[in-house]
């Protein structure tokens, strides 16, 4: 794999496995035994004994007791594909998942994917990144095992001048998965960040590639502090970040996020597709921390602009309200509350 891609450990058969944990993930699954396996993957009964010890090499657990067949007790905390689309109903996202164990960056192979003709919906995950992006070519803290690193090929059948239209479907999406997670009650701070107590938790970095009348792809890159502890932030961070499990206490389960994550987004996409911006508009004014209120955006080149926030136009930029009464468009910048 080309683009800094690290170590897959996603080797698994895709299909079986997600049927077999499936199975073992069901609410009221116990014991299994191989004839029901089997059945239910639709192969034979030596291809599910030689799975099941492929999945124990990846670190899932099971117990196997004579005559009553298997039983899964333990999935590792790694962002495997088939424990993260077991039980996952998704119409575009996620029929096709690459882990790497490290890449430079999940945005840099998700648009290498793109050129080489992947498929829309791969999601790209990764245990950590060594070049991780933010906006505006800031750096992404990307500690091993903690967070989540993911992004998403889209090929949307929209002009350029919408593609910023899916920033604002992505944010949604992470809020969502927050609050069905977590029970925190996270907002949106324009144009990509997710707060908690006023520090963030969440940022997004969608990166296009166009031609002159239609879009080619749009790379959704969503990175979210899951687990990261105090002392595993930077010390020259410009604004407070936290995690989730700082924020509630509770360890998140980061497989089970980021399948909600998925189909979270996977339902706004469909929405987005079928219905167009303003639904998606309307959800993202609801979650959004600022709207209504006095800000300062400064873009670190112009003096500081102040003016209330009154929402964003059709190409995501926002619309501020100056001390005259006008309205000045902003296409980027940091928004601070005043």
């Amino acid at each position: 794999m080309k683009g800094g891609a690290g170590q897959r450990i996603d080797s698994l058969s895709g299909e079986i496995d997600r049927l077999l944990l499936a199975s073992f993930m069901a609410p009221d699954a116990g014991f299994l035994s191989g004839e029901e396996l089997s059945a239910a993957a639709d192969v034979s009964r030596t291809t599910i004994w030689k799975r099941i010890e492929l999945l124990r090499e990846h670190g899932f657990v099971f117990e196997s007791v004579p005559s009553r067949g298997y039983r899964l007790v333990t999935v590792p905390d790694f962002l495997h594909p088939a424990a993260i689309a077991a039980g996952m109903t998704t119409r575009r996202l996620g029929g096709t998942m690459v882990t790497f164990s490290e890449t430079g960056s999940t945005n840099a192979v998700a648009a290498r994917l793109g050129e080489e003709g992947g498929a829309e919906g791969t999601v790209v995950l990764a245990e950590s990144q060594s070049q991780g992006k933010g906006r505006l070519g800031r750096i992404w803290s990307s500690p091993p095992g903690a967070n989540l690193y993911c992004s998403i090929l889209l090929r949307p059948p929209i002009p350029p001048t919408s593609a910023p239209q899916l920033t604002f479907v992505s944010a949604v999406a992470v809020v969502r998965a927050i609050k069905l997670c977590t029970g925190l009650s996270p907002i949106i701070k324009w144009p990509n960040d997710i707060l908690i107590n006023g520090a963030k938790v969440a940022g997004l970095l969608n990166e296009m590639t166009a031609e002159t009348d239609r879009v080619a792809t749009v790379v959704l890159g969503i990175g979210v502090n899951l687990n990261m502890v105090r002392e595993q932030f930077p010390a020259e961070l410009r604004h407070p970040a936290s995690s989730l499990f700082l924020e509630s206490g509770v360890r998140v389960d980061r497989v089970a996020f980021t399948r909600t994550l998925l189909t979270a987004l996977d339902d706004l996409y469909d929405r987005y597709l079928a219905g167009g911006y303003p639904e998606i508009r309307d959800e993202w004014l609801a979650e959004c921390g600022v709207i209504g209120k006095l800000v300062g955006v400064s873009d670190g080149v112009l003096q500081e602009r102040m003016g209330v926030a009154r929402g964003i136009d059709e190409g995501g930029a926002l619309l501020l309200e100056l001390s005259d009464g006008s309205i000045q468009r902003v296409y980027s910048g940091d928004v601070r509350l005043v």
